[in-house]
């Protein structure tokens, strides 16, 4: 799985000029995205594309075009308005309840009502199924929904969330029909039904997609105008394919993810006929620790690493002025933003990283194995591992190896806890300091990690959760991030920025990838905006 009232940076040097609204045929062909995320249905994940397992950006981008959520995020940011719901909000001051009246007349893609109890049934099967993915984890805190007639929902929370309408606009929350989708398990395959802006029908490569087509929902009723009546995404193999095929005109639009080289010669010697914009970005990368491993199970370990890791030389070499050092959990631009790793551990230390292994009695060199994946985040992830490893093994501390392994068998791994340390990327959920401690630090989480403190997730986490004014919970992040960084149960390395690449004619490319990574598709047309 951004935005508190982001504001969408100046782009002039960047952004070249629309051209005029195309004629005829032109304008009646489909709208072409590329992306360099995958989607592969395998043994060990079947079901990528059912909300009740879905917890990537890729497949969140498949979904919320098709399925659709009680709330969405709009465009220009803020906070969650009405979508599949007429209102919304909370029917205590305690943040205790929330209460949502359907829209009139919604009805699926094939044209079935939709009723409150189909809104309940979603929201309770995510919950049984209750996914080794950490999907569940977004709606553990519901504890009864109810349905008040047909078109009247109310969910009672264990304990106050201020920050649940937000989750209520994630696909996880995507309002599916019994029909289509088993109660007590995940629907295999690509499939796709939902009452969402767009329908889909999905070009399999074998046990990959190789294109997924949307077409407009002459049935869809909701707070969404889509501008265009068809696109397609395309995956590639990597960026270099994806930016021939945009020369080439093959396709439209480069989405996730353009290579910092090709951000630098888009932006130098800028090609004709292509656009490239700089939107928000809100994505972080990290090292995650399995902390029940034995190289790495002493926090005294994670702590040196914390100690010797130059995120400054990292980003330089790898990212150049696409990615800035992170030293908190927490993103700059959202709230409760800190500097814990940075306080704590300062600038790059290989001495204080020797005394504070010295001091637990560990013999050095540490032997670890960095895993990443090769092809799920981007050209330079290797080159970003071949440098940390470069980074450890140089402070004569550690004994590196580096390991890439493909994204549909590395996040299994990962979750199963075979890898002691590995690398991996987070795109919000939505705009919120709690989706950046929630996910890693709560239970059910994202990592399926086995580390446990019980002041964060009992205490801290719940207080955080109780404040309407998001502003008010700073103080407990700051608590929680002090907390991580002397845990280092998972270690930050920097924030990065957003881009896209688009055809000159395309109109609408600022506003089609937010600052979670979402896709809006409805967003692009041909010519004047």
């Amino acid at each position: 799985m951004n935005r508190k009232t982001l504001v969408l940076p100046a782009v002039a040097g960047l952004l070249a000029p629309l051209l005029a609204a195309c004629g005829g045929s032109e304008g009646d062909r489909a709208i072409v995205v590329g992306t360099t995320d995958q989607f592969i249905a395998t043994e060990d994940a079947p079901a990528p594309l059912d909300p009740a397992y879905a917890y990537d950006t890729g497949a969140w981008n498949v979904l919320r075009q098709t399925v659709q959520t009680l709330l969405h995020v709009p465009r220009e940011g803020g906070e969650p308005v009405p979508e599949a719901a007429e209102s919304c909000g909370f029917s205590d001051k305690a943040s205790g309840s929330y209460r949502c009246t359907l829209r009139p007349g919604l009805t699926f893609a094939d044209g079935t009502p939709i009723t409150a109890e189909d809104v309940k049934y979603s929201i309770e099967r995510v919950l049984k199924i209750k996914s080794d993915n950490g999907t569940a984890a977004l709606l553990s805190n519901i504890d009864t929904v109810e349905t008040q007639g047909t078109d009247g929902i109310v969910f009672h929370l264990k304990t106050p969330d201020a920050t649940f309408p937000y989750k209520l606009s994630t696909p996880v929350a995507g309002i599916l029909s019994k029909d289509k989708y088993p109660g007590d398990g995940l629907r295999d395959g690509f499939d796709v039904d939902g009452s969402g802006p767009y329908t889909m029908k999905v070009e399999r490569e074998g046990d990959k997609v190789g294109r997924f087509v949307f077409t407009r929902n002459p049935k869809y009723k909701g707070d969404i105008t889509p501008r265009n009546d068809k696109v397609e995404l395309r995956p590639f193999a990597d960026s270099a394919a994806m930016g021939k095929a945009l020369e080439s005109k093959d396709i439209d639009m480069m989405a996730r993810s353009l290579s910092q080289k090709q951000i630098k010669d888009l932006a130098e010697k800028p090609k004709e006929g292509i656009k490239t914009v700089e939107v928000p970005g809100l994505e972080i990368r990290y090292l995650g620790f399995n902390t029940k491993a034995p190289s790495v199970e002493q926090k005294a370990v994670r702590q040196a690493m914390a100690a010797v890791v130059d995120r400054g030389a990292l980003v330089s070499l790898v990212y150049g002025p696409t990615a800035q050092p992170l030293y908190s959990l927490i993103p700059s631009s959202i709230t409760g933003h800190a500097t814990p790793f940075f306080d704590a551990y300062g600038e790059p230390d290989r001495d204080r990283a020797a005394q504070i292994l010295k001091k637990a009695g560990i013999k050095t060199p540490v032997k670890i194995t960095l895993n990443y994946t090769t092809d799920h985040y981007g050209a330079e992830t290797a080159q970003e591992f071949e440098a940390l490893g470069k980074q450890l093994t140089a402070s004569e501390l550690f004994d590196v190896t580096v390991k890439g392994t493909e994204w549909s068998t590395f996040r299994t791994a990962q979750k199963r806890g075979d890898y002691a340390v590995y690398g991996l990327g987070w795109f919000p959920d939505y705009p919120d300091p709690d989706n950046y401690i929630a996910p890693f630090l709560d239970s059910d989480n994202f990592l399926n990690t086995p580390y446990v403190n019980t002041v964060v997730r009992d205490q801290l986490i719940p207080r955080s959760r109780r404040q309407a004014d998001r502003t008010a919970a700073a103080p407990v992040y700051a608590q929680i991030q002090k907390i991580v960084a002397e845990d280092v149960p998972v270690l930050p390395l920097w924030q990065g920025k957003q881009y896209v690449a688009a055809r000159d004619d395309l109109s609408g490319v600022e506003y089609a990838l937010n600052t979670s990574s979402d896709l809006l598709l409805w967003e692009l047309g041909r010519g004047t905006a």
